[in-house]
Protein backbone atom coordinates (compact mmCIF):
# COMPACT_ATOMS: atom_id res chain seq x y z
CA UNK A 1 0.00 0.00 0.00
CA UNK A 2 2.83 2.38 0.83
CA UNK A 3 4.36 1.64 -2.55
CA UNK A 4 1.10 2.47 -4.33
CA UNK A 5 0.70 5.73 -2.44
CA UNK A 6 4.28 6.74 -3.20
CA UNK A 7 3.86 5.66 -6.81
CA UNK A 8 0.74 7.79 -7.19
CA UNK A 9 2.02 10.87 -5.40
CA UNK A 10 5.31 10.90 -7.29
CA UNK A 11 3.48 11.28 -10.61
CA UNK A 12 2.20 14.71 -9.75
CA UNK A 13 -1.00 16.35 -11.00
CA UNK A 14 -1.19 14.14 -14.09
CA UNK A 15 -1.95 11.12 -11.90
CA UNK A 16 -5.12 12.83 -10.66
CA UNK A 17 -6.17 13.58 -14.24
CA UNK A 18 -5.72 9.94 -15.21
CA UNK A 19 -7.57 8.82 -12.07
CA UNK A 20 -10.48 11.06 -13.03
CA UNK A 21 -10.51 9.59 -16.54
CA UNK A 22 -10.46 6.08 -15.08
CA UNK A 23 -13.38 6.94 -12.79
CA UNK A 24 -15.41 8.31 -15.72
CA UNK A 25 -14.69 5.21 -17.79
CA UNK A 26 -15.62 2.90 -14.91
CA UNK A 27 -18.93 4.71 -14.42
CA UNK A 28 -19.76 4.35 -18.12
CA UNK A 29 -18.82 0.65 -18.09
CA UNK A 30 -21.05 -0.07 -15.08
CA UNK A 31 -23.98 1.90 -16.51
CA UNK A 32 -23.70 0.28 -19.94
CA UNK A 33 -23.32 -3.20 -18.46
CA UNK A 34 -26.52 -2.74 -16.46
CA UNK A 35 -28.42 -1.40 -19.49
CA UNK A 36 -27.26 -4.13 -21.85
CA UNK A 37 -27.74 -6.82 -19.22
CA UNK A 38 -31.28 -5.62 -18.59
CA UNK A 39 -32.04 -5.61 -22.32
CA UNK A 40 -31.09 -9.25 -22.79
CA UNK A 41 -34.02 -11.67 -22.58
CA UNK A 42 -34.97 -15.10 -23.87
CA UNK A 43 -35.79 -14.19 -27.49
CA UNK A 44 -37.04 -17.61 -28.67
CA UNK A 45 -39.36 -17.91 -25.66
CA UNK A 46 -40.86 -14.46 -26.16
CA UNK A 47 -41.24 -15.05 -29.88
CA UNK A 48 -43.08 -18.31 -29.19
CA UNK A 49 -45.40 -16.57 -26.74
CA UNK A 50 -46.17 -13.70 -29.15
CA UNK A 51 -46.26 -15.55 -32.46
CA UNK A 52 -48.73 -18.20 -31.27
CA UNK A 53 -51.66 -15.79 -30.65
CA UNK A 54 -50.64 -13.72 -33.69
CA UNK A 55 -50.84 -16.79 -35.91
CA UNK A 56 -54.34 -17.38 -34.53
CA UNK A 57 -55.30 -13.77 -35.25
CA UNK A 58 -55.45 -12.74 -31.60
CA UNK A 59 -53.55 -9.44 -31.65
CA UNK A 60 -55.00 -8.37 -28.28
CA UNK A 61 -53.37 -11.28 -26.47
CA UNK A 62 -50.10 -10.74 -28.36
CA UNK A 63 -50.08 -7.05 -27.38
CA UNK A 64 -50.78 -7.95 -23.74
CA UNK A 65 -47.78 -10.29 -23.72
CA UNK A 66 -45.56 -7.57 -25.18
CA UNK A 67 -46.71 -5.16 -22.46
CA UNK A 68 -45.50 -7.50 -19.73
CA UNK A 69 -41.89 -6.37 -20.18
CA UNK A 70 -39.94 -3.25 -21.05
CA UNK A 71 -36.98 -4.86 -22.80
CA UNK A 72 -36.15 -3.63 -26.33
CA UNK A 73 -37.53 -6.82 -27.86
CA UNK A 74 -40.83 -6.33 -26.02
CA UNK A 75 -41.11 -2.77 -27.36
CA UNK A 76 -40.16 -3.86 -30.87
CA UNK A 77 -42.82 -6.57 -31.03
CA UNK A 78 -45.41 -4.31 -29.42
CA UNK A 79 -44.82 -1.68 -32.12
CA UNK A 80 -45.36 -4.28 -34.85
CA UNK A 81 -48.53 -5.65 -33.26
CA UNK A 82 -49.94 -2.14 -32.80
CA UNK A 83 -49.20 -1.32 -36.43
CA UNK A 84 -51.45 -4.19 -37.54
CA UNK A 85 -54.57 -2.18 -36.69
CA UNK A 86 -53.82 0.69 -39.10
CA UNK A 87 -51.22 -0.63 -41.56
CA UNK A 88 -52.36 -0.75 -45.18
CA UNK A 89 -49.50 -2.84 -46.53
CA UNK A 90 -46.15 -4.43 -45.65
CA UNK A 91 -44.33 -1.12 -46.04
CA UNK A 92 -46.39 0.43 -43.23
CA UNK A 93 -45.48 -2.48 -40.97
CA UNK A 94 -41.80 -2.14 -41.84
CA UNK A 95 -41.89 1.60 -41.15
CA UNK A 96 -43.46 1.08 -37.73
CA UNK A 97 -40.88 -1.54 -36.72
CA UNK A 98 -37.95 0.44 -38.13
CA UNK A 99 -39.07 3.57 -36.30
CA UNK A 100 -38.98 1.66 -33.02
CA UNK A 101 -35.55 0.24 -33.91
CA UNK A 102 -34.28 3.78 -34.48
CA UNK A 103 -35.46 4.69 -30.97
CA UNK A 104 -33.93 1.61 -29.35
CA UNK A 105 -30.48 1.53 -30.97
CA UNK A 106 -29.21 4.93 -29.70
CA UNK A 107 -30.14 3.92 -26.16
CA UNK A 108 -28.18 0.69 -26.45
CA UNK A 109 -25.13 2.40 -27.95
CA UNK A 110 -25.23 5.57 -25.81
CA UNK A 111 -21.90 6.68 -24.30
CA UNK A 112 -20.20 3.47 -25.41
CA UNK A 113 -18.03 5.33 -27.93
CA UNK A 114 -16.52 7.41 -25.11
CA UNK A 115 -14.56 4.44 -23.74
CA UNK A 116 -11.85 4.22 -26.47
CA UNK A 117 -11.56 8.01 -26.39
CA UNK A 118 -11.02 7.98 -22.63
CA UNK A 119 -8.47 5.19 -23.00
CA UNK A 120 -6.53 7.20 -25.58
CA UNK A 121 -6.67 10.34 -23.46
CA UNK A 122 -5.39 8.41 -20.42
CA UNK A 123 -2.45 7.08 -22.44
CA UNK A 124 -1.60 10.49 -23.88
CA UNK A 125 -1.93 12.15 -20.50
CA UNK A 126 0.50 9.62 -19.10
CA UNK A 127 2.97 10.35 -21.89
CA UNK A 128 2.60 14.08 -21.32
CA UNK A 129 3.29 13.58 -17.64
CA UNK A 130 6.40 11.59 -18.50
CA UNK A 131 7.69 14.28 -20.84
CA UNK A 132 7.08 17.00 -18.25
CA UNK A 133 8.80 14.85 -15.63
CA UNK A 134 11.82 14.29 -17.88
CA UNK A 135 12.11 18.00 -18.57
CA UNK A 136 12.12 18.68 -14.84
CA UNK A 137 14.65 15.90 -14.23
CA UNK A 138 17.10 17.14 -16.88
CA UNK A 139 16.67 20.72 -15.67
CA UNK A 140 17.50 19.67 -12.11
CA UNK A 141 20.50 17.62 -13.27
CA UNK A 142 21.88 20.56 -15.24
CA UNK A 143 22.45 22.58 -12.07
CA UNK A 144 23.27 19.68 -9.74
CA UNK A 145 26.63 18.65 -8.37
CA UNK A 146 28.46 16.41 -10.93
CA UNK A 147 28.79 13.60 -8.41
CA UNK A 148 25.01 13.50 -7.95
CA UNK A 149 23.90 13.86 -11.56
CA UNK A 150 23.65 10.15 -12.33
CA UNK A 151 21.60 9.44 -9.23
CA UNK A 152 19.31 12.42 -9.75
CA UNK A 153 18.76 11.58 -13.41
CA UNK A 154 17.97 7.97 -12.62
CA UNK A 155 15.50 8.96 -9.93
CA UNK A 156 13.88 11.63 -12.10
CA UNK A 157 13.38 9.26 -15.04
CA UNK A 158 11.95 6.60 -12.75
CA UNK A 159 9.40 9.02 -11.32
CA UNK A 160 8.55 10.41 -14.75
CA UNK A 161 7.66 6.95 -16.03
CA UNK A 162 4.99 6.54 -13.35
CA UNK A 163 2.45 8.60 -15.27
CA UNK A 164 2.89 6.52 -18.43
CA UNK A 165 2.51 3.33 -16.41
CA UNK A 166 -0.65 4.58 -14.72
CA UNK A 167 -2.04 5.81 -18.03
CA UNK A 168 -1.62 2.32 -19.48
CA UNK A 169 -3.11 0.75 -16.35
CA UNK A 170 -6.22 2.88 -16.95
CA UNK A 171 -6.34 2.52 -20.73
CA UNK A 172 -5.91 -1.24 -21.16
CA UNK A 173 -8.92 -2.34 -19.04
CA UNK A 174 -11.11 0.36 -20.61
CA UNK A 175 -10.28 -0.90 -24.10
CA UNK A 176 -10.90 -4.52 -23.14
CA UNK A 177 -14.22 -3.67 -21.49
CA UNK A 178 -15.20 -1.57 -24.50
CA UNK A 179 -14.59 -4.55 -26.79
CA UNK A 180 -16.73 -6.79 -24.58
CA UNK A 181 -19.56 -4.26 -24.33
CA UNK A 182 -19.41 -3.48 -28.03
CA UNK A 183 -19.66 -7.18 -28.89
CA UNK A 184 -22.64 -7.67 -26.57
CA UNK A 185 -24.37 -4.58 -27.96
CA UNK A 186 -23.90 -5.75 -31.55
CA UNK A 187 -25.19 -9.21 -30.65
CA UNK A 188 -28.29 -7.65 -29.09
CA UNK A 189 -28.91 -5.44 -32.13
CA UNK A 190 -28.50 -8.44 -34.44
CA UNK A 191 -31.09 -10.30 -32.37
CA UNK A 192 -33.50 -7.39 -32.64
CA UNK A 193 -32.99 -7.26 -36.42
CA UNK A 194 -33.66 -10.99 -36.66
CA UNK A 195 -36.95 -10.86 -34.76
CA UNK A 196 -37.98 -7.64 -36.48
CA UNK A 197 -37.73 -9.43 -39.83
CA UNK A 198 -39.62 -12.47 -38.51
CA UNK A 199 -42.32 -10.25 -37.03
CA UNK A 200 -42.79 -8.28 -40.24
CA UNK A 201 -43.10 -11.48 -42.27
CA UNK A 202 -45.66 -12.93 -39.88
CA UNK A 203 -47.72 -9.75 -39.66
CA UNK A 204 -47.61 -9.20 -43.41
CA UNK A 205 -48.84 -12.75 -43.98
CA UNK A 206 -51.73 -12.25 -41.54
CA UNK A 207 -52.47 -8.90 -43.18
CA UNK A 208 -52.83 -10.56 -46.58
CA UNK A 209 -54.99 -13.35 -45.19
CA UNK A 210 -57.34 -10.77 -43.73
CA UNK A 211 -57.83 -9.43 -47.22
CA UNK A 212 -56.40 -5.97 -46.58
Amino acid sequence: MDFLITFFQSGGVFMYVILFILAMGTAIVIERWLVIGGAKIDGPKLWQEVSTPLAAGNTTEAAAICEQGNAPLHRLMHAGVDAMSHAEDREDLENAVEETMMEIMPRLEARLHYLPTLANVATLTGLLGTIVGLIKAFTAVAVADPSQKAALLSKGISLAMNTTAFGLVAAIPLLLLYSALHARTNALIDTLDQYAFKLINLLAAKHRNNGK
